[in-house]
């Protein structure tokens, strides 16, 4: 838009105080003829913009005027680019940074472009998968919670083929890497994780929002019933000390590590979603965790062990390393 053009242009000028068309068309990555228009509609507009011409000539505001960002302090500044400067990939947000830099006092802009470069996110995780494959659709799920638009959602929930439905999109949350959508549907409030989704089609109807609606509140209600759920079984067991870490890592919070026992092993209590599910995170550990109750529990392990006897006859694993 032009109106950003003539912002980001007499952002350049302040910050070099002399400038050339060919510079601001390089800057602004725009053709000349439209960098000397601008300029033009600067000087135009009563901003004190002068050119002059001839050897050392160029374009520059009168008396070393200024635009002034005013009520940020050193420490708001450097929070503010230290959150944005790692999710600086997107073209709108570099420009956007590159225009508040400008804007800022000469005292302020080496910290602040320094607060940039102490961050980087990467985009992969540990196995190398992407994990802002949720991206596409982020940018018109943002642009419909902002405008308030309801829209056809293309969505694939886990093991379940793409499905398409109307929702109102209310707001956007990100909670340990993992975005969601938090929406309206004809069963109430409900949570879309970005990554699942397939299509964003904007209906052009206003969203209907529920009375008094607060993001927050409805965010940590509906992720409250689902860790809940997380939390339906809980099984005691002792677990062996080489084995302890590995199972804290698998299974995190749902692990509450009580006293050790006589023979050196450590009471544990872990909890999950329901008695197969905790069999299946637990049966991976083999002999370092023994589950003493519930019974449900370990009889789904008996099973599990039974099911890989049955497709492994008869192949012992092999022998662990030597000193």
């Amino acid at each position: 838009m032009r109106a950003d053009r003539l912002v980001a242009t007499l952002l350049f000028l302040q910050e070099r105080g002399r400038v050339t068309v060919p510079e601001v068309a390089a800057e602004l990555e725009v053709s000349q003829r439209t960098a000397r228009r601008d300029l033009e509609a600067l000087a135009a507009s009563g901003i004190p913009v002068y050119s002059q011409r001839g050897r050392g000539g160029g374009w520059s505001l009168v008396g070393g005027a200024r635009t002034n960002l005013t009520g940020l302090t050193a420490e708001e500044i450097r929070a503010l680019f230290l959150i944005t400067g790692p999710l600086s990939a997107t073209p709108e947000l570099r420009t956007a940074l590159r225009k508040l830099v400008r804007a800022l006092p000469s005292t302020l802009r080496p910290q602040a472009e320094a607060a940039t470069r102490a961050g980087v996110v990467d985009a992969t995780d540990w196995s190398r998968n992407a994990v802002t494959a949720d991206a596409a659709h982020r940018s018109a799920l943002q642009a419909a919670v902002v405008d308030g638009i309801r829209v056809r959602l293309g969505y694939a929930g886990p093991g379940k083929p793409a499905g398409e439905r109307t929702v109102d999109p209310l707001g956007l949350v990100a909670k340990a890497g993992v975005d969601y959508l938090v929406a309206g549907t004809e069963s109430g409030l409900r949570t879309f994780r970005l990554s699942r989704v397939t299509s964003v089609e904007p209906t052009g109807e206003p969203v209907v929002r529920p009375p008094d609606f607060d993001l927050g509140t409805a965010w940590r209600a509906l992720s409250g019933a689902f860790q809940d759920g997380m939390y339906a079984v809980t099984a005691r067991a002792r677990v062996r000390p080489d084995t302890l870490g590995l199972l804290q890592r698998f299974l995190g919070g749902r692990v509450r590590v009580g006293g050790p026992l006589p023979d050196g092993w450590t009471e544990v209590w872990v909890a999950g979603p329901a008695a197969k599910a905790l069999a299946g995170h637990l049966a991976g550990l083999g002999a370092g965790v023994e589950v003493l109750e519930p019974p449900e529990v370990r009889q789904w392990l008996a099973r599990i062990g039974a099911e890989l006897t049955d497709t492994y006859p008869g192949e012992d694993p092999p022998a662990p390393p030597g000193p």
